[in-house]
């Protein structure tokens, strides 16, 4: 998998092109606002929530299931990400291996344009511009947030941001994702597991003996 990585490719400036991405539309939909009423401000973690819904019916489906017309998204996900990190071996080798962790560009165009976009045109047309601004807002904060924790994972506990408490534990339900025996049955939340305990399918590395450390962690 690695040797089918251009020879131009940067995983600096891949992240570097996430972030500039969603904190431009961020920046856009805050410029959007006018004098938001307190109301208004509620949208923000209801918005957080269907994103985490979003997040985990997505990663739950087509993510791990070969559904049309969503083949693409199967197996950049299930084939090639799961193939290359599994609960035994968690960690990026260098950040060429981010091109196998962050979203490219076209399962970026897949959540917003199917899940972010029509949603905020219909907030925006029922509740008014400042509803669908701070939707858009949170929406694309929240899709960044899963860039930046996704990322936390496969960089190993050992590192700066990897190294965080609140990460670590965070790791360790994504870890338990990535055994081969539970990736299509549990731990689909990437961010917060709130829908994983909602749905009941969250479920403890320690429990199912899975998820050790890296041997590289080691």
């Amino acid at each position: 998998m690695r040797e089918s990585i251009g020879p131009r490719y940067s995983g600096r400036l891949h992240f570097a092109f996430t972030n500039l991405l969603a904190l431009s539309v961020i920046a856009f939909a805050l410029s959007r606002l006018r004098s938001p009423s307190a109301l208004a401000w509620l949208t923000v973690p209801i918005t957080f929530f269907y994103a985490n819904l979003v997040e985990y019916l997505a990663h739950r489906n087509p993510m791990h299931r070969p559904l049309r017309p969503f083949g693409l998204i199967y197996r950049r996900h299930s084939l090639e990400h799961h193939a290359f990190f599994t609960d035994q071996e968690l960690r990026a080798e260098s950040t060429r291996d981010f091109k196998l962790v962050l979203f490219p560009w076209f399962m970026v165009l897949f959540f917003f344009g199917l899940f972010a976009l029509p949603m905020g045109l219909v907030v925006r047309a029922v509740l008014g511009p400042n509803v669908g601004a701070i939707f858009l807002a949170t929406a694309m904060a929240y899709f960044l947030t899963y860039e930046w924790l996704h990322l936390a994972y496969h960089l190993g506990p050992e590192t700066a941001l990897g190294g965080v408490p609140f990460i670590q534990s965070l790791r360790r339900h994504h870890q338990t994702h990535h055994d081969p025996r539970q990736m299509s049955r549990a731990n689909f939340n990437i961010t917060f597991p709130i829908c994983d305990a909602i749905f009941g399918t969250s479920a403890s590395g320690n429990r199912l003996g899975v998820a050790q450390p890296s041997t590289r962690d080691r």
